[in-house]
């Protein structure tokens, strides 16, 4: 009869601890103390659970182990692992070589295999194809569910960043829009990471559009290095020292902000962006980047909106507004320029502007581009959720206050 000491009970042990028995049954059906259990257990490299039974924590044992990070190699399974143990107990043992061959593995990952699980028992190394198993079963990393594994809230997630909304655009929607369920609420923080660092940005194969967010730089832009602009007579009367103060505190609505994105053989567009609202506006170029052009097109633009919401435009100080004054004349509407090389003077349209780029890269021929897909770039700027408004549309707001403009008629 063989003693507790010998590898064959030692080994029976970690089967049944394997099998899910406890220590407490163990002590009984094979006559070894819980201390005992608890000890090899220890040695195999067994997670031990605590309390007066004991046991080790359950691994599924038809499962295959998981590779090794940026491993390559054929995952064991615990059959592949009973032959090494048959092929290592033979009279004249199986070389490591041959044994590979029989699985059709490495000839190190038999090796590796033997050396990462084989137990000393009296100095002497034994190997076990169940313990074997199970220790490398262990070694796979505890999942924590992370937030977006929720497929509703990911659902949700994924059809904003479909729409061109940004993390913090979308983190700020939800929480309004289920103010009660926290399990519907993520951070922007957490959407960052499920595009970029986890899962090699697993949640990005998931999207429809190209880039998961607007900006592709990897670090700032330099200020411009540019010398300054000549004087330039247009400018008289006009400058931004001259636009009435209550355009600063964005308190009074019908202030705007001007630009052109332009791309190759003189295509373009007008961009404007009303201050409180964010509202964007965009215009065709046809072909052409003169002033008169540029002036034209932007009367057309806000035409249909009302007189009191259209106070001010405030333009950098490039040569496609010099004829602003015949402009201000034809719609009542006033330009004002800012000084040289200080976009943030004008920084809500600078903001728009990268938002258009991302829907037309640099290099676009704008002359390719349909009406109705600009109309449509139109309507996905004014309807993306701004955490400057609290979370608010753009459109929302600019209908609110045509209304209010209507009614004080």
């Amino acid at each position: 009869m063989a003693r507790k000491w010998d590898w064959a009970v030692r080994a029976a042990v970690y089967r049944e601890l394997a099998a899910g028995r406890s220590a407490l049954e163990l002590e009984s059906a094979l006559g070894v103390a819980m201390s005992t259990v608890k000890s090899w257990a220890k040695l195999a490299g067994m997670e031990f659970m605590p309390g007066r039974i004991g046991g080790v924590r359950r691994m599924p044992m038809d499962a295959p182990a998981p590779a090794g990070a940026g491993r390559s190699y054929r995952r064991l399974t615990v059959s592949d692992r009973a032959f090494i143990q048959a092929a290592r107990a033979l009279r004249v043992p199986m070389s490591v070589r041959a044994i590979a061959r029989e699985l059709g593995v490495a000839a190190s990952t038999v090796s590796r295999e033997i050396r990462a699980h084989e137990i000393a028992h009296w100095r002497v190394p034994h190997y076990d194809a169940e313990v074997a198993h199970y220790r490398a079963l262990a070694r796979r990393p505890r999942y924590r569910p992370g937030k977006l594994d929720n497929p509703s809230l990911r659902a949700e997630v994924v059809s904003r960043l479909n729409t061109r909304f940004s993390p913090q655009q979308i983190a700020g929607e939800l929480r309004i829009m289920f103010p009660e369920q926290v399990e519907m609420q993520v951070s922007h923080e957490t959407i960052y990471q499920a595009l970029y660092l986890q899962g090699k940005g697993a949640l990005r194969h998931e999207l429809t559009v190209v880039k998961a967010l607007r900006s592709g730089r990897t670090t700032r832009v330099p200020q411009s290095k540019l010398p300054p602009r000549s004087s330039r007579p247009w400018l008289d009367g006009a400058r931004l020292t001259e636009r009435p103060a209550e355009v600063n505190d964005r308190a009074v609505p019908g202030h705007w902000e001007g630009d052109l994105v332009v791309g190759p053989e003189n295509s373009g567009i007008v961009t404007l962006v009303e201050r409180q609202t964010r509202v964007a506006l965009l215009g065709r170029l046809p072909g052409m980047r003169d002033s008169q052009t540029v002036t034209g097109i932007l009367a057309e633009m806000i035409a249909g909106l009302p007189a009191a919401l259209t106070k001010t435009i405030t333009w950098d100080q490039g040569t496609e507004m010099a004829g602003h004054a015949s402009f201000t004349v034809k719609t009542g509407c006033p330009v004002f320029f800012c000084d040289p090389h200080s976009p943030w003077q004008r920084g809500t349209n600078e903001n728009t502007n990268g938002l258009i780029r991302d829907f037309y890269p640099k290099g676009t021929n704008f002359n390719e581009i349909s009406d109705a897909d600009l109309a449509e770039t139109q309507r996905l700027l004014n309807i993306r959720p701004r955490q400057t408004l609290g979370w608010r549309t753009p459109s929302a707001m600019l209908n609110e206050l045509i209304n209010s403009v209507a009614l004080t008629a």
